[in-house]
């Protein structure tokens, strides 16, 4: 699990995006981003919670939040994954899971008794000055929005 806390700073990130296009922790300097990662594209649940998050994407930037969703998937299947669900934020693509690392969300995971390495399904809310101001580590996948909506006393 991580080992960030609430108002730790957030580590500084960068990558590409699904279009290649790069992105870092400075591209949300003086916004407030909901950094979520997950462990796949196109599993049962990973699907679930980018189109819950999907499907509120309006009210939370109505609330004034910018959104980055991380897992260690290819530009590629990440162009796939948001056309396929009509997802209208960008995903990350971290397949060298450097941004996972530095976040503490990855590790070793046990799935039907087989011990593995993976992505543990964690959100980051961060605020304009990049601080860690809530983190959600028992995700909802089907609820996730209102997770963080009432994390952050907005109902």
């Amino acid at each position: 699990m991580t080992h960030l806390k609430k108002g730790d700073k957030a580590p500084f990130f960068a990558g590409v995006n699904e279009k290649g296009e790069k992105i870092s922790l400075a591209n949300f300097e003086g916004k407030k981003l909901i950094l979520f990662f997950y462990p796949k594209d196109n599993t049962p649940t990973c699907t679930t919670e980018v189109c819950n998050i999907r499907d509120n994407y309006d009210r939370l930037k109505d609330e004034g939040f910018e959104l980055l969703g991380v897992s260690p998937d290819s530009q590629r299947k990440h162009q796939n994954f948001i056309r396929k669900f009509d997802l209208p934020f960008p995903l990350l693509a971290d397949t060298e899971k450097i941004v996972a690392k530095a976040y503490g969300v990855w590790g070793p995971k046990k799935m039907f008794g087989k011990l593995f390495n993976g992505v543990y399904r964690t959100t980051f809310v961060i605020d304009e000055q990049q601080n860690i101001v809530e983190l959600i580590t028992k995700v909802e996948a089907s609820n996730h929005s209102n997770q963080i909506l009432d994390l952050m006393g907005i109902s």
